[in-house]
């Protein structure tokens, strides 16, 4: 039972109800297009006068589209509704510490046009080629775009647009949305790319993890990030600083430094960079310059010193993930990134060492490998925007 937000509630208002079933319908259609309105009239319950209404007006506002004729049961044909394909709905973009990639997507998610080049450390450089970009790959479609979602790497304030601290770059109390829109005429939204990619694996990850309503996003990249989503919502904490569980301390004399120069969190012991660092030890720097792609792709070839690398790896976010469970208790734990490619290697020495961890009387927890792609991190920017597309706002 949810205590009401005096301070943040919003009244019902004659069109609450009507608000409401319209998002339900919309997001019947999405989760099981295509679909007639004989299927959502049973599945809703609405009147059907309702549903035609509630139709019309999403036709209308250009969020779905016939698709042609069913199979029939008896009577006339069927006319199957989808999401309406094709045109770009949002912009995403993905400031990593090393590459931005700006992208258009349509509104089930879909990648429709892309542009990527390097992360200036200067912050108003990289915004300046934000921008450009994004009024590139827009062009004529500025009209349909109902904004751009920006995934960063460190503390942000969602609520404000501001990225408090990207401790790759130094930067610190940057406006990234009020300059972005400044600079394109669009709305924006900014998270950290760890909650990013959590809301993108709530409304467009696999079936099973958007019935989970408790789950935590482990992101392996360059550190460690967490998404925590509580009750199908992101919980961000006072000021968007919640989920930094990459700098929780669990050893000491980790392979490489965190962000912030320990050597005893777990970004140190379980990051992309901690896994590289391992590698080139075990190969006695024979292997010449790999980056964390080309170590995944050695240890599928079952080359040994990739192998045991990403082990050891997969050991330490096992260690992890066991103190999230104990901590949390999630329904389930997903992880993403690169890493997820050699899922087959890592998986076994992840739940291992979480069984060996978990106390008797814990629930079992998933351990799920996301199925967002090879760009979780721009779907997850794609999501920031997307998702309110979706969602119910409640008079709470």
């Amino acid at each position: 039972m949810r205590r009401i937000d005096l301070k943040r509630a919003n009244v019902a208002r004659p069109n609450t109800v009507r608000d409401i079933n319209r998002q339900i319908v919309l997001n019947l259609i999405r989760e099981k297009e295509p679909i007639s309105r004989g299927v959502i009239a049973q599945e809703t319950e609405l009147h059907r006068a309702t549903i035609s209404t509630i139709l019309e007006e999403l036709t209308v506002d250009g969020l779905i589209e016939e698709v042609g004729a069913g199979e029939s049961t008896g009577g006339r044909p069927p006319i199957l509704l989808r999401l309406r394909a094709g045109g770009p709905v949002a912009v995403g973009v993905d400031m990593g510490t090393a590459r931005t990639v700006v992208a258009t997507g349509d509104l089930a998610g879909r990648v429709l046009k892309q542009e990527e080049f390097a992360t200036d450390p200067d912050a108003e450089e990289t915004l300046r080629r934000v921008a450009a970009s994004v009024l590139r790959l827009v062009g004529k479609h500025k009209r349909s775009i109902e904004g751009v979602g920006v995934s960063l790497p460190g503390l942000v304030d969602h609520e404000a647009g501001s990225a408090l601290f990207i401790p790759h770059f130094k930067w610190r109390d940057w406006p990234v949305a009020r300059e972005i829109e400044a600079a394109t005429g669009l709305s924006v939204a900014v998270d950290n790319d760890a909650n990013a990619v959590a809301l993108a694996e709530l409304w467009f990850g696999r079936p099973e993890v958007q019935g989970v309503r408790d789950f935590v996003m482990v992101l392996v990249a360059e550190g460690i990030g967490t998404g925590i989503v509580f009750d199908g919502q992101v919980y961000r904490g006072e000021g968007g600083s919640a989920g930094e569980f990459g700098h929780t301390t669990i050893g000491a004399g980790a392979p490489v430094a965190c962000a912030a120069g320990s050597r005893g969190c777990w970004e140190a012991f379980a990051s992309e960079r901690a896994a590289l660092a391992r590698y080139q030890k075990l190969a006695r720097g024979e292997s010449g310059q790999v980056d964390f792609v080309q170590l995944v792709e050695r240890s599928l070839r079952g080359e040994p010193a990739a192998v045991n690398a990403l082990t050891e790896t997969a050991h330490y976010l096992g260690v992890g993930i066991s103190n999230l469970i104990g901590g949390m208790s999630p329904e389930a734990i997903i992880i993403g990134g690169p890493i997820v490619r050699a899922w087959p290697l890592i998986v076994r020495e992840i739940s291992k060492v979480v069984g060996e961890n978990s106390c008797l009387i814990q629930p079992s927890v998933r351990i799920i490998a996301s199925t967002l792609g090879a760009q979780p991190k721009l779907m997850g920017a794609l999501s920031l925007v997307l998702a309110s597309k979706f969602a119910v706002v409640h008079a709470m």
